[in-house]
């Protein structure tokens, strides 16, 4: 892993601090991809990036919703794209930024979708959110290859306008 891939990840372990995964449920499933993600989910709630990027193929495709101001990188390809682009700004962008009510449903051998919420508090404006998101992520071999999320960016952009 590289230096910059490295503090990056370590800046994943503050952000902990205010940014956390919780009411996690999980659906029944004798796949091993919704155990990943539960364990992708559950090692970026206690800070461990270096975790969560282990469960990255190299060349992962990562694609945050249109409209959302992340979306300026799509698509982030590798690890430490989705470290700096995503994880790292959303560390930075937000006071808090939490998962709630989470449902992480198996489709097919290969991809995982899960449903659940955004809250959190912009830093700059002080705004709320309590928004309605899904990921859907696809994986090969153990490793995740793409990722999609879906949200309501509305609220995302009102949040974010002083």
């Amino acid at each position: 892993m590289n230096n910059k891939l490295q503090r990056t990840l370590s800046g994943i372990a503050v952000l902990s601090l205010s940014i956390f995964m919780t009411n996690c449920s999980q659906v029944q499933s004798d796949n091993p991809n919704v155990e990943i993600v539960q364990g992708i989910y559950d090692a970026f709630a206690v800070g461990d990036g270096a975790a969560v990027v282990a469960t990255f193929s190299p060349d992962i495709i990562w694609n945050e919703a249109e409209s959302n101001s992340l979306a300026e990188g799509n698509p982030y390809i590798g690890p430490q794209a989705v470290a700096e682009g995503v994880f790292g700004r959303i560390g930075q962008e937000w006071e808090t930024f939490t998962l709630h009510d989470q449902t992480l449903y198996a489709v097919g051998e290969d991809m995982v979708l899960v449903t659940g919420r955004y809250r959190g508090t912009h830093a700059s404006t002080g705004k709320s959110i309590d928004a309605q998101k899904v990921h859907i992520w696809w994986f090969e071999d153990g490793l995740a290859t793409r990722f999609q999320q879906y949200v309501d960016t509305k609220q995302l952009a009102d949040a974010e306008m002083e």
